[in-house]
């Protein structure tokens, strides 16, 4: 056999094996997303509990780093939405890590606010991932934006990890913001998380999101969404169907991203507040 035959043969012997390396990894990936996407609420959950609402989920990869969770307990329903450090294969495995939290802190019933959930999600994760404070340390962790919402009294809480929570009422825009820290080990002394307690009118629209739409590079000059433009877009289509609010944005957020890479997840939950369906 020629040198040149044999190099060639290399090559090829070389090329399946990344191919095949490649196709298994890819496999693995995509099966670990059905157990991601297991451990995310039901559509038909979601429609129990919040009847009038849309979910627009579109990771960036196979699996995500952000995520979504609702429960009821007593007369309370629950809805989070977080974004995980780091998107992929890290960040799914955070997102479990925040489910399962979430799951243990609610289920055993302690909470007395939202901002105490998070107390305590903050409090399991820093144990989970060993973390203390050191520089060494890995700085993983979630922002996140949780809602409590009492069927009974239709009072309504909110805390935030960096995360905002929207709210349109009589066609304007309510801005709350999270607390700037994250649940996980903070750059500064961690500090308990504020609860805000609001008055939701009938027909008022709730937001929660992570930051996929705003960060997203598109548009002529290649720049970030933003905040500002984000917010007018919810303002512009707040009065229509839920499905039709997440058609809009939808293609609002494809349109704006062109042939430019999806950046990070995307992840935006919106639901109607009204009395009749509780």
């Amino acid at each position: 056999m020629s040198p040149e035959i044999e190099l060639q043969s290399t090559i090829n012997t070389l090329k399946y094996e990344i191919h095949r390396q490649r196709r298994e990894l890819t496999e693995s990936i995509r099966y670990a997303s059905y157990i991601q996407k297991a451990l995310l609420p039901s559509p038909v959950l979601f429609k129990k509990l919040l009847p009038d609402h849309f979910v627009l989920f579109q990771p960036k990869d196979i699996v995500s780093g952000d995520f979504y969770w609702i429960t009821k307990k007593k007369s309370e329903i629950i809805i989070a939405v977080a974004d995980c450090t780091g998107h992929g294969v890290p960040g799914a495995f955070m997102s479990i890590l925040g489910i399962t939290m979430l799951n243990e802190v609610v289920g055993r019933g302690s909470f007395t606010s939202a901002g105490s959930i998070l107390n305590q999600l903050r409090e399991g994760i820093m144990k989970a991932l060993s973390q203390t404070g050191e520089e060494y340390e890995q700085k993983d962790g979630i922002d996140m934006a949780i809602c409590i919402f009492d069927t009974k009294s239709n009072n309504f809480q909110y805390a935030g990890a960096f995360n905002p929570m929207y709210i349109i009422q009589n066609n304007k825009l309510i801005e709350i913001n999270g607390d700037k820290m994250p649940i996980g080990i903070a750059a500064e002394e961690e500090k308990s998380f504020t609860t805000h307690r609001i008055k939701l009118e009938p027909g008022s629209t709730v937001y929660l999101f992570s930051d996929g739409f705003v960060d997203q590079f598109g548009g002529p000059n290649g720049k970030k969404f933003k905040y500002q433009p984000f917010r007018n877009l919810l303002l512009k289509i707040s009065e229509l169907p839920m499905h039709r609010q997440k058609e809009e944005l939808f293609y609002a957020f494809e349109k704006w991203r062109g042939n430019y890479p999806q950046l990070d997840d995307l992840l935006i939950v919106g639901f109607r507040y009204h009395v009749e369906n509780y």
